[in-house]
């Protein structure tokens, strides 16, 4: 399969010695009851396997409705799924699966969501500092609060819960670009993705919507860490795609989104980026 018969959201690349791993979410209903994620593998990043289910959300108990943007970090030789589901609650959250591959199957890790439980989440992405602490970064949902937020938590060493309390980064309505609303309009973020650049700066992309358009975004670190105060850079991608992440196929830095932001048609495309030391551009 090519990338274009790929019809997901949300695409996430995991390079594992050599083989590709990507992951998104099933593109179906906007990923509502989809029962599931899977993976697709390649060897060159052109042509990709069929899907293989690698998560089953209905024999976990985990279809309540969303299944939203499966991402997967090795972390202490295991594989980590981090994926948003809505609980018995009816608040969506960020939910830790393992697995000792990255084809999976993986099971439920996190007894329950690693994001605050009283709040609306989605997007969870894991942040390891120098210090080999891991981080939780994700998105306050604008449906709860309007404006919409990126905020992070410490978890646990093996990443099995949360361990203190939330903290904010931004709002959508941060940025100097962002659009100027009328109060109660919604400002939306999602699909945060941290990269630390060749000179040690830590960048953060993101996605939001400008002038009712999807686009990606990126912010870096005052401080070169995530307690640093976040400074709004140049959209990257201002023409309908967005929720992206960063990945090296061992000799080129790309980024990958999904585009369009349509229902049915959205698929994953890659960009090559040059890492500037301070940011990052596409290139290509």
């Amino acid at each position: 399969m090519r990338l274009d018969q790929i019809n997901i959201r949300d695409p996430f690349v995991l390079n594992d010695n050599g083989t590709f791993y990507l992951y998104g979410t099933r593109a179906e209903n906007f990923g509502q009851k989809t029962g599931g994620f899977d993976v697709y593998t390649s060897a060159d990043l052109l042509e990709w396997s069929n899907p293989s289910e690698c998560f089953n959300s209905v024999k976990n108990g985990m279809n309540t409705q969303v299944n939203w943007a499966p991402e997967v970090h090795r972390y202490k030789d295991k594989y980590y799924m981090l994926a948003t589901f809505t609980g018995n609650n009816g608040l969506r959250g960020t939910y830790i699966l393992k697995s000792d591959s990255p084809s999976g199957p993986f099971e439920k890790h996190s007894d329950s969501c690693v994001t605050p439980p009283g709040w609306e989440c989605l997007d969870g992405t894991l942040y390891v500092d120098k210090n080999a602490v891991p981080y939780l970064v994700f998105c306050h949902e604008h449906t709860q609060i309007i404006d919409g937020t990126v905020c992070y938590i410490k978890l646990s060493e093996d990443l099995s819960r949360a361990d203190g309390e939330p903290h904010l980064l931004f709002s959508g309505s941060s940025p100097e670009w962002a659009d100027e609303k009328e109060p109660q309009k919604h400002f939306i973020t999602d699909g945060p993705f941290m990269y630390r650049t060749k000179n040690g700066a830590l960048l953060m992309i993101w996605s939001t919507f400008i002038k009712g358009v999807y686009a990606q975004c990126a912010a870096r670190s005052d401080n070169g860490e995530i307690d640093g105060k976040f400074i709004h850079l140049p959209p990257l991608f201002k023409d309908d795609g967005g929720h992206g992440m960063i990945f090296s196929d061992g000799k080129r830095l790309i980024l990958t989104f999904h585009t369009p932001n349509t229902t049915g048609s959205e698929h994953p495309v890659f960009k090559l980026l040059k890492d500037n030391g301070d940011g990052i551009e596409i290139t290509e």
